[in-house]
């Protein structure tokens, strides 16, 4: 098990490799994605389990990018565990090269399901926790969703779905950044008492710091302790979230990175990482 700081100097490493992909093709999905870092850092630090040198290895744990734009997030995960050369980050959106940047299970290791179209990664998340059970494998299947995505109505299909079939093996992290490509949420489409709305859904719900680590840990181990329903946890989440000039962004869902942005960005994170401890790789 990874440690607080080990998992604080993870997160920071995946926000280096996001920022090195947008950095190379002079922008992508950035926002979206520096928020995330925590969450994977805890999950593929200390939960997920996974075989980098068999990424198709059928034992596996899953992990659902509902979120699909969110890819940037997932591939430098990846590529930090080992799924694929670091270099390859280069090549994010690269004419030629295998690395969309939205989540494509047919081109890169470790991606389990292929998204983007929104709403219907929960789904897939439902039929692979359901597969599992029915074959005893005890795999368990993680998936993030985003705030903006959860207007869409194939979201409340699998949640009653879930519910229904008591997916206890279900564990799906709600990513509540408060944005969405076209705006706020209370501007676009105002979601309400998120929480409340999965408890009356059958489902396990909580809500936490979505930047805080230790906090994003205890609160899945409660959930996995817990009785047989599936689990939803909130995470209450700065969009750009680890760097600052991103975060103070109106518009920072999908925004272009030019060498100046990279040179700031990239500053912010040395700095970071000098406090830490630790070395980034670019």
């Amino acid at each position: 098990m990874l440690t607080e700081l080990e998992l604080k100097q993870f997160a920071l490493r995946i926000r280096a490799g996001i920022l090195k992909q947008t950095g190379a093709n002079g922008g992508g999905h950035i926002g979206g994605s520096l928020d995330l870092a925590e969450l994977l850092a805890v999950l593929y630090g200390n939960y997920m389990r996974v075989r980098p040198n068999e990424p198709d290895w059928e034992c596996r744990d899953y992990y659902i990018s509902s979120k699909g734009h969110a890819g940037p997030a997932l591939y430098a995960t990846l590529a930090l565990k080992g799924f694929m050369p670091y270099e390859r980050l280069n090549t994010l959106n690269q004419p030629g090269e295998d690395l969309p940047g939205h989540c494509d299970r047919l081109k890169v290791p470790g991606v389990d399901a292929t998204t983007g179209s929104l709403g219907q990664g929960l789904s897939i998340a439902c039929g692979l926790a359901l597969g599992s059970r029915l074959k005893n494998s005890g795999q368990r299947v993680f998936c993030v969703t985003g705030d903006g995505e959860s207007a869409e109505g194939q979201i409340w299909e699998a949640a009653q779905f879930a519910a229904h079939y008591r997916l206890q093996n279900l564990f799906v992290f709600l990513d509540w950044n408060k944005k969405q490509i076209d705006g706020t949420n209370d501007r676009v489409m105002e979601p309400g008492d998120m929480e409340m709305k999965y408890k009356s859904f059958g489902w396990n719900a909580y809500r936490v710091n979505g930047h805080n680590a230790s906090e994003i840990s205890r609160t899945l181990q409660l959930c996995m302790e817990q009785a047989k329903k599936p689990s939803v946890i909130i995470l209450d989440t700065v969009k750009g979230a680890g760097i600052r000039c991103v975060e103070e962004m109106e518009n920072n869902h999908c925004i272009g990175v030019s060498r100046q942005l990279y040179e700031k960005c990239k500053k912010e994170l040395e700095d970071q990482a000098e406090g830490l401890g630790v070395v980034l790789e670019w």
